[in-house]
């Protein structure tokens, strides 16, 4: 018999490290190929690690809540053969190259961090793609150390790190002081929130890992950006039309529903073309242009979570292929079948409101993101119509959006041309559009 090492595999660009949640095998059982063994979870999503190979678990190397670094073995298996073996880590694996956004958004190659003269002490816990930003954007343990971290434990993420430089280019040069001070330490940006107590009777209910990260962000988005909110309600009677016209021969042929949101997306994407700087995101005093066009989708999970699956390359798909790329990541991320990369990397976010019978709403913007689109529910009204013999009242299918946008980079005329444009893009729906 031989000893097999099940690795950590790669799981998406920028992701180093998983926490286990729950192993679904125990020391001694036997597993097949294919077979999923493990439950893991990154700062993103939750996922399952399926065996390789067939054979025996004889030794788990990682327990609940520890957490394994790609390419670290995290149990050892009894397989067929002599010797032992493992997984291969391949050249792809993050823990050797961080991804293109993150050189992007530090402009700073790779080649400098060997050049740095940073070091860091064992006591602070840094992951390799964090420990890299931190030498290339010289940053000290001091500095480190003022960062909450949204990690497991309060660890330092990705996300932390690029928000810390991103906002460290408008502050004033920070350089590595003694701890002790003689004058008194500024204000924090906000205060901490009151302890409440409960009362007899209330129920306490303990935030889960995802609810932890998802308040972590929400708090740190509405403290980095400036939000401002345009409206407008539109008329997508011709949208209505077009897709009861076309639902039932769509699913037919394709066996995918047709629901409104690959429609949504296409208009947003011309928008998106009409105002290219839309698409950006902001690293200190830089605006960063982004060349892909990714649509992240504010999904609601059967928990009550929210996570935002990315329409990667949205500007390249047809109605038919975004309904059907839609579609799975819809029911991926219902079923806890969403990879990491499933959503990372999204340059502009749609939250369609209206599927839980709102009019409107003024959702947060996600960092690195400098916008995002609420959508409300379609309701019939009477509205005002001109016609060549005058105005009159007719009944027609109305809906509200909302723009949110980021007052640093984003002026009321920009935001509001952006809102106007996917507006008269639905609004002048082609009824003869091909699906």
């Amino acid at each position: 018999m031989a000893e097999y090492k099940l690795l950590l595999p790669s799981m998406g660009e920028g992701v180093m490290e998983a926490t286990i949640i729950t192993w679904l095998f125990n020391e001694g059982d036997n597993v097949k190929e294919d077979d999923s063994v493990v439950e893991i979870a990154t700062d993103k999503v939750d996922s399952d690690v399926p065996t390789p190979v067939s054979g025996k678990i004889v030794k788990i190397l990682k327990q609940k809540d520890e957490v394994a670094k790609v390419g670290e073995a995290i149990a050892i298996l009894e397989i067929e053969g002599e010797g032992s073996a493992s997984e291969e880590v391949t050249s792809e694996t993050p823990a050797a190259t961080p991804d293109t956004e993150t050189l992007t958004t530090i402009e700073q190659p790779l080649q400098t961090v060997a050049a740095s003269n940073v070091e860091f002490s064992g006591d602070l816990y840094l992951s390799p793609l964090v420990k890299s930003i931190a030498q290339q954007e010289n940053i000290s343990e001091a500095e480190l150390k003022s960062i909450k971290g949204s990690g497991l434990e309060g660890r330092i993420t990705k996300e932390d790190i690029l928000a810390y430089v991103a906002n460290r280019g408008s502050q004033p040069a920070q350089q590595a002081a003694p701890v002790q001070q003689t004058v008194s330490a500024p204000a924090p940006v906000s205060a901490p929130a009151a302890t409440i107590t409960a009362a007899a009777g209330d129920e306490i209910i303990p935030m889960d890992r995802m609810r932890k990260i998802i308040a972590e962000n929400m708090v740190k988005a509405k403290q980095i950006a400036p939000h401002v909110t345009s409206f407008i309600e539109t008329d997508v009677t011709n949208v209505v039309k077009w897709r009861n016209k076309n639902k039932a021969v769509f699913e037919k042929r394709e066996g995918e529903k047709l629901t409104f949101m690959p429609i949504f997306v296409k208009a947003v994407v011309k928008a998106i073309q009409d105002f290219p700087m839309i698409n950006v995101s902001i690293s200190g005093e830089n605006i960063i242009k982004k060349k892909n066009i990714n649509i992240g989708m504010a999904t609601a999970l059967p928990d009550g979570n929210l996570i935002v699956p990315v329409i990667k390359n949205a500007d390249q798909l047809s109605l038919s292929g975004l309904a059907k790329a839609i579609n799975d990541l819809a029911y991926r991320a219902r079923n806890k079948k969403l990879r990491p990369e499933d959503t990372q990397g999204a340059t502009y976010t749609i939250s369609n409101v209206g599927s839980f019978g709102n009019l409107m709403g003024t959702p947060i913007i996600p960092q690195p993101q400098v916008a995002i689109l609420a959508i409300g529910a379609i309701v019939k009204k009477p509205a005002v119509l001109e016609t060549a013999d005058g105005d009159v009242i007719a009944i027609r299918n109305l809906m509200f959006m909302s723009h949110s946008y980021d007052h640093r980079v984003v002026d009321g005329s920009l935001g509001g041309m952006m809102l106007k444009h996917v507006h008269d893009y639905l609004e002048n729906w082609d009824l003869n559009t091909e699906i």
